[in-house]
This record gives C-alpha cells, structure tokens and sequence, in this order.
C-alpha cells in the first residue's frame, strides 16, 4: 500500500495505491491510510490506483467499497484508476460499476445480453 496526495494540504485530487493482493483482513488498514491521506483537506476526487493489483476478487472489491465510503466520510469522492479487465468484469458482476466509476473512464454503451432477444408483439401499434 502506498500514497500520495498532490499540491498543498488543500489540494483537490489525491492519489492512494492499492495491490499487488488485497485480503479482509488488509481492508481497516487500508481505510485507515486513506483517511490519514485525505484528513484536514478539502473534498475532491481521490484516485485509488489498482494497476498492481494482480489477482481481483472480491475481497478487492469489497476493499474498494470500504475505501469508497471512507473517502466520503472525509468529503472526497472515490474513483478507480488503473483496473485491469478482470477487475472491471468482477465489479460489474457485482453490480458496483455506478459505486466504483474508473478514473477518466468515458460511459460505456449498455451491452445487450447473450442469448436474450426483444421480442415484439404483433398486435401492440407502432409508434
């Protein structure tokens, strides 16, 4: 785990390290040195850079939503950088992509489901 704050002790974007693994038990510890990151200065976006992360699960995610209220306790707001596709799958598995949005990510189409088909009924009018 490593951090790291740019600017002043007012500054507007922070950036904290998560990786190479992530267990439960790591999960206080790491809000812990989050909070030391951002207390006493003012809200912005912190960036939790999981680039080192090399096996996802879901105790890394479950580590990114703990870390995620934590920067909100302080006033921050939490976004992911450096996700890898395994981490980005297991988060929209788990149904947090909205909780956990990437860093200068851009809003994805919505993928239409494999094997599922809009069906249309013949009898409804067309608009």
């Amino acid at each position: 785990m490593s951090s790291r704050a740019g600017g002043g002790p007012t500054a507007m974007a922070a950036t904290f390290a998560v990786g190479p693994t992530v267990t439960r038990a790591d999960i206080p510890a790491l809000c812990a040195g989050l909070a030391e990151l951002l207390r006493g200065r003012a809200g912005g976006v912190v960036v939790c850079e999981v680039a080192g992360v090399t096996r996802p699960d879901v105790a890394t995610v479950e580590a990114l939503a703990r870390l995620r209220l934590t920067a909100r306790r302080h006033g921050w707001r939490l976004a992911v950088g450096g996700a890898g596709p395994d981490l980005v799958r297991l988060i929209r598995l788990l149904g947090l992509t909205d909780l956990l949005p990437e860093a200068g990510g851009q809003a994805e189409q919505r993928e239409q489901a494999i094997g599922v088909e809009e069906v249309v009924d013949g009898r409804d009018a067309p608009r």
